[in-house]
C-alpha cells in the first residue's frame, strides 16, 4: 500500500487548524487513575518494574470475577499508577500492535534518574534505543513498548504539550 505523505500532512494541518483551541477549557478529568496492561508472569513483571525501573509495587488484589487472577499496581509518580492483570487461565499470545491498542507508554523521570535507569537497562542487557538524548525506548518482558523521558511532565523535546 502506497501512502500519499503530502495528503496525510495536509489532513493533519487541517485538523490542527480546526481542532486545536486557542483557549483550551479545563479537562473534565482529575488525572490518570491507572493504566492497566496484561502480564504473563507476575514475578517477571514485578522484577522488571519494581527492581529494574524502580516503580514501587503498591498493592496486589484478587481480580473479582476471575478466580486465580490478580490486579497489581506500581507507583509511577505524581499519584499515577501502572496496573497489570494476570490471566493464568487464558492462552494469551504475544504482544501485538493493533488499531486502538497500545503503541507505547511514556513515563517522565528526572535527568539523573534517566541516566541511572539507562545504566541499569544496559547492565541487564535490555535492548533499547535513545532518541533526542532525552528518550529511552525499550520493551518489558511481555513486549510492551515503554519510553523513559527525561523531559518534565507536560513537555516533550522542548515543546510544551499543556
Amino acid at each position: 500500500m502506497s501512502i500519499d505523505h503530502p495528503a496525510v500532512g495536509t489532513t493533519c494541518e487541517r485538523i490542527r487548524a480546526e481542532r486545536l483551541r486557542a483557549h483550551r477549557p479545563l479537562s473534565s478529568a482529575r488525572g490518570l487513575h491507572h493504566f492497566a496492561l496484561i502480564s504473563s508472569d507476575i514475578e517477571a513483571t514485578i522484577s522488571f518494574y519494581q527492581d529494574l525501573l524502580e516503580f514501587p509495587l503498591t498493592k496486589i488484589l484478587d481480580n473479582p470475577g476471575r478466580r486465580g487472577s490478580h490486579h497489581f499496581f506500581f507507583d509511577v509518580g505524581n499519584g499515577n499508577l501502572l496496573a497489570f492483570f494476570d490471566f493464568p487461565d487464558l492462552d494469551l499470545g504475544p504482544y501485538r500492535e493493533v488499531t486502538g491498542g497500545l503503541h507505547h507508554l511514556a513515563v517522565s523521570v528526572d535527568p539523573s534518574t534517566w541516566e541511572r535507569l539507562l545504566s541499569k537497562l544496559e547492565a541487564a542487557g535490555v535492548p533499547h534505543r535513545i532518541e533526542n538524548g532525552a528518550s529511552i525506548h525499550f520493551r518489558d518482558p511481555d513486549g510492551t513498548r515503554l519510553e523513559l523521558l527525561a523531559d518534565p511532565l507536560g513537555e516533550m523535546y522542548g515543546a510544551h504539550l499543556l
